[in-house]
């Protein structure tokens, strides 16, 4: 699935030349992948014509990395890569990687990288939220859902924000203890924030941080500009972080791969959703990017490169 600026949604199917893994390489065979509202949004921003998009892949490995790390051919995998998911092979670090066990399908697993780990990342930066009371903005999109079952399943009492009532469906059975339109509704203090929305929205949840609390300032769907009186957060007088969020920083370690194990075994155990709303064939993608930019889905969309069994 290459990035085609005349084509529907900017993807077309085509025919590029086969990955060549480097030593610390695992070759993938792809059998499903996710999208991410993120690198469809900036794809013409970030990508020239002809390559291929995609961060999250799932599936078997044909061939195992030269340097002897990773697991070895056919085992299954998911995979996180700042490109060339969206491809029937790929080549992608073993420190990315995490083994998915055979009760677990492939197109869930596909769900997880940058959504699922994005979600306990941020969560974590929190610090401790057992007991406490922890806003979720832009709370129905992938990595929102996430968060609400990370966050309930840590102990925090989850408000989740949402642009309307029918975003909001399936959210209380998740874990959100609170569910809100917009935040005219949030009146007591929250002691952290998980922000995916940006513009008036990060600076209306901000205003909302206790002393002490922090926000996590994840995605910016609105597309709008912050803008932020700290000469009034001053005379609200207390200490209030509000840190901007990058899933890849080094201060979370070399890789996806611990993380993305733990999620896995959360899938394994049935303790995690991954909110699949939409699910078909690989062919129709620009039909899923159309419906996830315009917030038509629910969660997580996914699509099968090979036949799901």
């Amino acid at each position: 699935m290459v990035y085609d600026p005349d084509a529907p949604a900017g993807l077309r199917l085509g025919t590029v030349a086969e990955p060549v893994p480097h030593s610390v390489q695992a070759l993938l065979e792809v059998h499903a992948v996710s999208l991410n509202f993120g690198e469809l949004a900036f794809k013409a921003e970030r990508t020239q014509p002809g390559s291929v998009l995609g961060w999250d892949a799932a599936g078997v490995v044909a061939e195992a990395a030269a340097d002897g790390s990773g697991p070895p051919p056919g085992t299954r995998v998911v995979t996180f890569g700042w490109t060339g998911a969206w491809a029937e092979r790929r080549a992608v670090d073993t420190a990315h990687l995490a083994v998915v066990p055979d009760s677990v399908d492939l197109g869930a697993a596909s769900a997880l990288p940058v959504a699922g780990v994005t979600a306990l990342r941020a969560l974590r930066r929190l610090g401790p939220v057992v007991g406490r009371r922890v806003l979720i903005t832009g709370a129905s999109g992938g990595v929102g859902r996430f968060a609400v079952q990370l966050a309930a399943r840590a102990g925090a009492h989850v408000i989740a924000s949402v642009g309307s009532p029918a975003r909001g469906e399936g959210l209380r059975e998740i874990g959100a203890d609170e569910i809100v339109v917009g935040l005219e509704n949030v009146t007591a203090p929250v002691f952290g924030v998980l922000e995916n929305v940006g513009g008036t929205q990060l600076a209306d949840a901000f205003s909302l941080l206790d002393d002490g609390g922090c926000l996590q300032s994840i995605g910016m769907a609105s597309g709008e500009p912050t803008t932020i009186d700290f000469e009034q957060e001053r005379r609200r007088g207390g200490h209030r972080r509000l840190e901007p969020f990058v899933v890849g920083h080094p201060d979370f370690g070399s890789g996806f791969g611990p993380d993305l194990a733990y999620l896995v075994g959360l899938l394994e155990k049935k303790a995690l959703d991954p909110q699949i709303h939409w699910r078909s064939r690989w062919d129709r993608a620009p039909q899923a990017a159309e419906a996830l930019l315009a917030r038509r889905v629910r969660g997580k969309a996914v699509l099968d490169v090979r036949p799901n069994p």
